[in-house]
């Protein structure tokens, strides 16, 4: 399992794709924003620009774990859980916590992706990938992000735009 330095998120097609040393090693379906794009804080819409991952949370974790306010609750989701909160946007079994990089697109002031808590985070298995239903982080498969998240160090960047699979990768797409 090798080490990503460079993750681009698409919001056109849905997709992340995991690069090493320029080649692409990971595809996932993901669920961004309901809202689109949009860098504004309060608008629940995902940040575009260079980003890099600033915390990794949940290391050790179960899969499921669920967390509030970047801690562990102590419950692990289920039907039980979700028929007790409707319509929660829950966040799942790992965070990777994004910080901007483009200082006055992304970083600081009303467009400060890290005081947005942007997340790379996991979702329920029954939330669909591939389509943006998202406050404004990006959701995952609580699989795939454990996977990702064991590949993935902090300072790893990530790029999202409305692109999709960069050319120079697409015969690998």
């Amino acid at each position: 399992m090798s080490t990503l330095d460079f993750l681009h998120i698409s919001l056109a097609d849905q997709q992340l794709y995991g690069f090493a040393a320029g080649h692409l090693l990971l595809r996932l379906p993901v669920s961004t924003a309901l809202n689109g794009a949009g860098e504004l804080n309060g608008s629940g819409s995902t940040p575009r620009g260079l980003h890099q991952v600033r915390a990794k949370i949940g290391a050790g974790l179960p899969c499921g774990a669920v967390l509030r306010g970047r801690r562990w609750t102590g419950e692990v989701f289920g039907p039980e859980l979700q028929a007790q909160f409707p319509g929660r946007d829950w966040i799942l079994t790992r965070i990777l916590w994004l910080s901007g990089c483009e200082l006055g697109r992304n970083r600081l002031g009303r467009v400060d992706t890290f005081r947005r808590y942007i997340y790379l985070h996991g979702t329920p298995d029954s939330e669909p990938m591939g389509v943006p239903l998202s406050h404004g982080c990006v959701r995952l498969r609580n699989a795939d992000l454990l996977d990702l998240f064991a590949r993935v160090p902090v300072h790893c960047r990530v790029l999202i735009d409305e692109a999709p699979c960069p050319d120079w990768a697409a015969a690998d797409c």
